[in-house]
């Protein structure tokens, strides 16, 4: 059921360019069921920001599950990845949609994107471990003007918090990405914040605009919600213009430990 007047938190949420080509570090990859892998980038390139949300099935087997992930997180040897981290979400914000684990990838363009998305190594793990025990995927892209060089890739440990809005029909999105991206000046805990417009319809249940708030921890993610009057001023600035919310917290996890040298 869709909430014609959400109650918002920040960042609105429901309580309850151009560059050469970018020269990877791959790391080794490992079975574990939180995972972080990342690679370098070149400095001054806008990102393309893919979230994927996915709600396993109850009583699905932990192998399966770590499966899953370990699948998605080897995905980051495709030449198109510049950052990807995948595993369990912290907390789901939201009431009608509750969703268990994300993904969040950055790509230097759209056409790395699709690529990325009709890679076969891409499809085999979709197939072969995500559809067989979720019920629920919903994904949003989006264009990030405002990350550039090392930014792009997200630090073990970081808190972020995704949102995404679905608007009312008279609402003017760039007016609702303008207030957005006013945020970080009433909240200095926010190291980096994008937000935009999704260009990719087909799998975003009508939101069409999304938000990746990024903190240095959990703590100052906690900070900002606890600042309840400031959230409240900027919800404001958004509310009469929003019809449905989607809200999740995540932590990037910790790459895995070194491997031992084969002998």
């Amino acid at each position: 059921m869709l909430c014609l007047k959400p109650h918002l938190s920040f960042p609105f949420r429901i309580s309850s360019s151009p560059s050469t080509s970018p020269k990877h570090l791959t790391r080794h990859l490992r079975s574990s069921p939180f995972r972080s892998t990342v690679k370098m980038m070149s400095t001054k390139s806008k990102a393309i920001e893919h979230i994927v949300l996915f709600k396993v099935k109850e009583n699905t087997e932990p192998s399966k599950v770590a499966s899953m992930v370990n699948g998605l997180s080897s995905l980051v040897s495709l030449d198109q990845v510049l950052h990807l981290t995948a595993g369990p979400i912290l907390r789901n914000r939201s009431t009608s949609l509750t969703f268990t684990h994300m993904l969040h990838s950055r790509y230097k363009s759209k056409e790395d994107l699709e690529t990325y998305s009709a890679h076969p190594s891409h499809l085999g793990v979709v197939r072969g471990s995500v559809l067989p025990i979720v019920d629920d995927i919903m994904a949003v892209d989006w264009v990030a003007d405002d990350v550039n060089g090392a930014d792009s890739v997200l630090a073990p440990g970081s808190a972020i918090r995704v949102t995404f809005l679905k608007l009312k029909e008279d609402a003017v999105s760039d007016e609702v990405v303008e207030v957005i991206r006013g945020i970080p000046e009433s909240f200095k805990q926010i190291k980096e914040l994008t937000c935009g417009e999704n260009f990719s319809p087909a799998r975003a249940k009508g939101y069409s605009v999304a938000s990746l708030a990024v903190f240095p921890g959990e703590k100052e993610l906690e900070e900002v919600d606890s600042n309840k009057e400031l959230v409240e001023y900027q919800k404001d600035k958004v509310r009469d213009r929003v019809e449905s919310v989607v809200v999740v917290d995540y932590v990037v996890p910790p790459p895995p430990p070194p491997q031992s040298a084969s002998l």
